[in-house]
């Protein structure tokens, strides 16, 4: 099947990272899990469900995964901070892929880079506390290190 043939799933994800089927919410966290586990990105860029043999593509207002809260760790000579995301999993922050896109709205990359996620207000906020300003950019410091946040338009 070509891609531009493959059908809708009816399925909405909305800024926040809740999926709603028809218009209606979906509320089993176990299914919402495995669609995550499945979730692809196709050569026209579409978000895709691809379970077995079948396919459809998702309506995604802006990114499937939505940080929900950041928790700062420090290890001794590690710090890190670690990021709760909306398909119930969590991982370690890598502060090189800070970006922040329309709307002064705070992105980073998960799953090893393959997709970008929203930080939820609430997320935003735990961050901000450790982000720092110096001539007009801002930065994350770290382990020693200043990691800056970029700016992308478009996105």
């Amino acid at each position: 099947m070509d891609e531009r043939d493959m059908p809708p799933c009816f399925i909405l994800v909305d800024r926040e990272g809740r999926w709603f089927h028809k218009g209606a919410e979906m509320i089993k966290r176990d299914i919402v899990r495995l669609f995550y586990e499945h979730i692809e990105v196709d050569s026209l860029g579409r978000y895709v469900v691809r379970l077995g043999k079948e396919s459809c593509y998702l309506d995604v207002e802006d990114t499937p995964f939505v940080i929900q809260r950041v928790r700062f760790e420090n290890n001794g000579d590690i710090q890190n901070f670690r990021i709760f995301l909306s398909d119930d999993t969590e991982e370690v922050l890598d502060p090189e892929t800070l970006f922040v896109g329309e709307e002064n709205v705070l992105y980073c990359t998960v799953k090893q880079g393959r997709f970008s996620a929203r930080f939820h207000r609430p997320a935003y906020y735990q961050l901000a506390e450790f982000i720092r300003e110096e001539n007009g950019e801002f930065h994350l410091p770290l382990n020693g290190m200043k990691h800056f946040i970029r700016h992308k338009s478009g996105e």
